[in-house]
């Protein structure tokens, strides 16, 4: 019903940045919450940004780092992601869901996930 594609992630430098898209198929995103949560080796999945018509989220850990954007005409989702960590390194993984939310189990659907890294 819903298919997601990620793109976007890398190798990059502490202090760098990186620009995340995600290409949705089957629901305008206007319609829905897209969301961006990360999940590194051995660790849960972790709520990273999410974007409605009414407005973005972030989690603790990337305010004021990352911005979450939408084109809605391409039905593409972004997240810019500056000041790069290294506790940033993990898989990044678009999702789909029918409300506002931060926890894994409320998002109907994913995309395969895009690696990133970040060196120190």
């Amino acid at each position: 019903q819903v298919q997601l594609a990620e793109s976007g992630g890398g190798l990059v430098q502490a202090g760098g940045s990186l620009r995340l898209s995600c290409a949705a198929s089957g629901r305008t995103i206007s319609e829905y919450t897209m969301a961006w949560f990360r999940q590194a080796p051995g660790r849960e999945r972790e709520f990273v940004a999410s974007i409605t018509w009414s407005g973005s989220d972030y989690g603790d850990s990337v305010k004021g780092r990352f911005t979450i954007s939408g084109d809605n005409a391409k039905n593409t989702v972004f997240l810019q992601m500056n000041s790069l960590k290294p506790e940033d390194t993990a898989i990044y993984y678009c999702a789909v869901g029918p409300k506002r939310a931060t926890m894994t189990g409320l998002y109907d659907y994913w995309g395969q996930g895009t690696q990133v890294t970040v060196s120190s």
